[in-house]
């Protein structure tokens, strides 16, 4: 008997998806960017502009869940140069733990988010669901972007510096401290780092929407993407599996929050592997780089070069310390490991 492999708990293995995805590939006239790894959203032809679509769970997190939906979503739209608009939202509950205080609370985290950023709920499907020990609430945004400013994570070019907006891990740090401020504690973490931590999801924020927004309509920009579960380090590895580049990552160069930097530490985590929801990564032709990152500082947003793509062959390397070393790809993310 073949014995079949068992995959671990988070994304399937890239290669495997993109087998996948090749095998089953299907299009039609309208169909502009549709199943690819690392690729963000799917795009259709809507006539006179693109509709652009996007869904992503969130399984990690319970506490603000709603709110993480929201943006996380909305965060890869943004990627694509497009305004989310509407959203729909299926949300799972647990069979024996549910109560009206759970159910309202998820919706009200999704409506405040929503109208934070002017997004219309529109629809979804709520149900409590055997065998499962947690919310889960699955996302679907919707938005539309004109034809002309349509991005996509292929885009990326040999010779584009990659920037990177504001630190790592924004997302695990905040979800860390949320669901294991009782463990951080046992492990010696203050008080006062837990609740800043806590915070980060809100300050500096899983919002990536407005950096976007300014880098979008940039000179040189060629795409965007948002990293999520895997870490930086997975997502770097989608941008050049999806643009077809090599990449030069240069380790110092990559802003780590010290409350990050700290949790992780505490709990054997690597920062580069762990969700990273809250950073932009973006692929900018070098000689608009600079002021690209002169914008977003202009606007509050640090930003830093960490990377240069190659050409493909060259493989995906990280620069640490002066040694070069591939650059680590996390097919379970990192938090997975205390959850």
């Amino acid at each position: 008997m073949t014995h079949q492999p068992i995959f671990p708990t988070g994304k399937l293995p890239l290669e495997y998806m993109q087998r996948l995805l090749a095998q089953y590939a299907s299009s039609n006239g309208r169909l502009i960017a549709g199943p690819g790894v690392g690729e963000d959203v799917a795009v259709i032809d809507n006539g006179d502009r693109y509709m652009v679509i996007k869904t992503d769970p969130i399984t990690f997190a319970t506490d603000q869940i709603g709110w993480y939906a929201v943006h996380v979503n909305a965060n890869d739209v943004a990627t694509s140069g497009a305004q989310p608009l509407w959203m729909l939202n299926t949300v799972l509950l647990p069979e024996g733990h549910t109560t009206p205080a759970l159910v309202e609370g998820i919706f009200a985290q999704i409506h405040q988010a929503c109208s934070a950023l002017g997004i219309t709920p529109v629809g979804g499907h709520t149900e409590v669901v055997h065998a499962l020990s947690r919310p889960i609430v699955v996302g679907v945004m919707i938005g539309e972007a004109p034809k002309e400013a349509l991005l996509t994570t292929s885009g990326a070019r040999v010779g584009d510096h990659i920037v990177l907006v504001k630190s790592i891990p924004i997302e695990a740090t905040a979800i860390i401290a949320r669901e294991k401020a009782p463990l951080l504690r046992s492990l010696g973490v203050s008080a006062d780092t837990i609740a800043r931590a806590q915070n980060f999801l809100f300050d500096p924020g899983i919002s990536v929407l407005e950096p976007a927004r300014l880098a979008a309509s940039w000179p040189g920009v060629h795409a965007m993407h948002d990293p999520t579960e895997g870490g930086l380090a997975t997502g770097l590895h989608e941008l050049a599996m999806a643009a077809g580049i090599g990449l030069e990552v240069q380790h110092e160069a990559i802003s780590l929050a010290p409350e990050g930097r700290i949790l992780c530490e505490k709990l054997g985590l690597d920062p580069l592997g762990t969700i990273a929801s809250g950073a932009l990564v973006v692929a900018v032709a070098a000689e608009h780089s600079q002021g690209l990152l002169r914008r977003l500082a202009d606007a509050g947003y640090a930003a830093a070069i960490i990377a240069e793509a190659t050409p493909p062959q060259e493989g995906v390397w990280l620069l640490r310390h002066g040694q070069r070393e591939p650059l680590p790809l996390f097919e379970r993310d990192e938090i997975a490991r205390i959850f």
